[in-house]
């Protein structure tokens, strides 16, 4: 009886110790963002060959609605409850090809361009603790749809192989007022990440953190 009990409250901890990123400026939950698989479990992500690491989704499905924003305007992503673990975040964008419909377009091949990420100071992580972030739309792409993919990497396990958790959701955009660059080095999800890159089989304590390696491809600016 008393193992069950025990057993009980460490799930609930790990639980409360887990977050979900289900809102964008200020919208109702799962809203403008694709509803994640861990929307109910605050699960997170942690096999980087799976499709799950596009858009925490085993199942495509698509947002209530779409949030409309300019070009060069910054987007607030918004965490339930907060981002509780030591790790980066990171923002992609992916461009629905003209003529398909954002909603049910699975953002699938080489697409993602990285718009942010984020590095460690002083051994400690900014994101640590926060409930919202900001996201800048680069002013000088194309105008149309887009996914915004958030991700947080939470390192605190990842001193073994697998151990890395990824917490991952995707907005529905709908840019207007941009430019005519095409960002170069897009890469897909999966496949954008090995479990052996540098930035996520890493040990942030022994020795402790003096420099990071972000995964994934460098990040675009105009």
């Amino acid at each position: 009886m008393l193992a069950g009990v025990v057993l009980a409250l460490g799930a609930a901890v790990g639980v409360s110790s887990h977050y979900t990123f289900p809102k964008v400026n200020g919208g109702g939950d799962w809203q403008h963002v694709r509803r994640a698989d861990n929307w109910q479990n605050n699960g997170f992500v942690g096999n980087v060959n799976s499709d799950q690491i596009r858009c925490f989704q085993s199942t495509h499905q698509g947002a209530q609605a779409t949030l409309n924003v300019t070009a060069g305007s910054t987007v607030t992503y918004g965490a339930a409850p907060n981002v509780y673990h030591p790790g980066p975040m990171s923002f992609y964008l992916a461009r629905v090809p003209d003529g398909q419909d954002v909603s049910s377009w699975k953002g699938e091949g080489n697409v993602w361009f990285k718009i942010y990420q984020e590095q460690p100071s002083g051994g400690n992580w900014p994101s640590n603790g926060k409930t919202s972030f900001q996201a800048k739309i680069p002013s000088c792409i194309k105008s149309g749809y887009y996914l915004l993919r958030a991700e947080h990497l939470g390192l605190h396990s990842a001193g073994s192989a697998g151990g890395a958790q990824f917490y991952i959701s995707c907005a529905q955009l709908g840019v207007t007022g941009g430019g005519n660059v095409d960002p170069p080095n897009k890469v897909s999800f999966p496949g954008a990440y090995k479990s052996s890159d540098p930035g996520i089989q890493i040990n942030i304590y022994n020795p402790p953190l003096s420099k990071y390696t972000n995964p994934g491809p460098s990040v675009f600016s105009c």
